[in-house]
């Protein structure tokens, strides 16, 4: 008998309408919570070793922190017209070849 294992998965993290303030809050939570992997991931490695190469996860850190301030302009500059922003935020996760 042959066992298939499933190599993708989707999981549909976000997926809602919101007011200009609830996006802000959710997107801002979500590359927070990102932030702060990056963030661990470096101090864990310079843990044992201070001189560890962490350009990966400072440039990655910059990144996100570059894309939350185009985030928050786009979303303030609808704050006053009164719409609602829809997110809709699928992670897919795939086994590496």
């Amino acid at each position: 008998m042959e066992t298939l294992i499933e190599t993708k998965q989707k999981i549909q993290l976000v997926d809602g309408s919101f007011t200009p303030s609830e996006a802000c809050d959710v997107i801002t939570s979500l590359l927070n919570q990102k932030i702060n992997f990056h963030k661990l991931q470096r101090l864990s490695w310079c843990e044992g070793d201070r001189d560890a190469n962490t350009k990966y996860p400072d440039e990655r850190i910059a990144e996100l922190e570059r894309e939350k301030v185009i985030a928050n302009e786009f979303i303030n500059s609808l704050r006053s017209e009164g719409k609602r922003l829809r997110i809709d935020g699928i992670l897919k996760i795939s086994l590496e070849e």
